[in-house]
């Protein structure tokens, strides 16, 4: 499971050895400044050719690369809406790591205190990093398709959910989902994630059933992961569907849309 950790947290083990320090946010952002230490895994570096997230293997080679050995524990950081690394989290806990933390606040806030950055990039010491499949924190199209009882949480924008956005070749959404929009979940004054307290009153709001298998999506994961993070903090058991809303469109699968719009496939009323 990740934890979120204060700034002053990091710093006392940023020079810790034991410690990978990996920031999150596209390279431009980078070499604009950094945390000292810090090595780059940018959202680019996450895919394939094909828009695709990486193998396990990829993943495996990708982190060695940066630095990030089976005895060192990673700290991520992000920038403004904590997408990227919710994601990189994500996909951590998915390769077996269990050790992962996250800076609770975006690194614009932590220039803003006046903590140090850097802007030189840092060298790199490859590591041999091995990956332990947990499959139990993602969902294929397989599971989502076939599994009754699940609660699946779209956490794309309420005009995506609706049919109502471009942006989509078939508008609409997996039947039965209920939308949170991930934005809603981000936090105030440079904070990655809202507080607990206000994380529980937007789920409770949503009807979301703890006692269910929940599952994730949005259009290829990263704000998924944003609402993955939130509910796994409140104890939820949660999945994220890795191809999301974009596989499921190419799918032939049913879709529901509310608005009617253009590519409406057949629509579903009965919730998985």
């Amino acid at each position: 499971m990740t934890t979120y950790v204060s700034a002053d947290w990091v710093a006392a083990r940023i020079s810790d050895p034991s410690f990978l320090i990996i920031d999150t946010r596209y390279s431009m952002r980078h070499l604009m400044g950094h945390l000292q230490h810090a090595v780059n895994v940018p959202p680019p570096k996450l895919r394939d050719l094909q828009g695709q997230l990486l193998s396990p293997d990829g993943f495996s080679d990708l982190f060695g690369a940066a630095g990030l050995g089976d005895l060192i524990t990673p700290i991520l950081y992000d920038g403004y809406d904590g997408r990227n690394s919710a994601l990189v989290a994500w996909i951590l806990e998915y390769l077996g790591r269990d050790d992962t933390h996250i800076m609770d606040i975006v690194y614009d806030e932590w220039a803003a205190q006046g903590r140090e950055v850097f802007y030189r990039p840092v060298p790199r010491t490859e590591r041999q990093f091995t990956s332990h499949i947990n499959p139990g924190v993602r969902a294929s199209l397989e599971y989502v398709s076939d599994t009754n009882g699940l609660t699946l949480v779209d956490t794309r924008s309420l005009e995506e959910f609706e049919g109502r956005s471009d942006a989509d070749e078939i508008p609409g959404h997996i039947p039965g989902a209920i939308n949170v929009v991930w934005q809603a979940l981000v936090g105030r004054d440079g904070r990655l994630l809202c507080n607990e307290d206000e994380a529980r009153r937007i789920i409770e709001e949503a009807e979301i059933d703890s006692s269910n298998t929940v599952v994730t999506y949005c259009k290829v994961g990263a704000r998924a992961a944003v609402g993955y993070q939130a509910l796994k903090r409140l104890g939820f058991n949660v999945k994220l569907f890795e191809g999301s809303y974009s596989e499921w469109e190419k799918s032939g699968l049913p879709v529901e849309n509310p608005s009617g719009g253009r590519g409406t496939a057949d629509v579903e009323s009965s919730p998985k």
